[in-house]
């Protein structure tokens, strides 16, 4: 299984949509796979938690579901940690 990365973003969230752009391009260069999710409307559809717990800090980039940056793509860090071996 390859390594995921997970975009938490919101709608009219203009620093959200740069960080979007540039990890889909990183994504294509460093062949993980990326999830934009919208913390409102998960939170819309009946799932708050994310929305509570990184909503004020928003971008946050996730990766293989744990927290790895947010307000920007700490890019130097995420390409060092995708060189590393995935958590078990």
């Amino acid at each position: 299984m390859g390594r995921r990365v997970e975009l938490l973003t919101r709608a009219g969230c203009t620093i959200c949509t740069g960080a979007a752009a540039r990890l889909a391009e990183l994504a294509d260069e460093l062949g993980f796979t990326l999830t934009i999710t919208d913390v409102d409307t998960v939170a819309a559809e009946g799932d708050p938690a994310l929305r509570a717990e990184f909503g004020d800090r928003l971008p946050v980039v996730l990766l293989d579901g744990a927290e790895h940056s947010y307000w920007e793509v700490d890019e130097p860090r995420l390409r060092a940690d995708l060189r590393k071996p995935p958590p078990k």
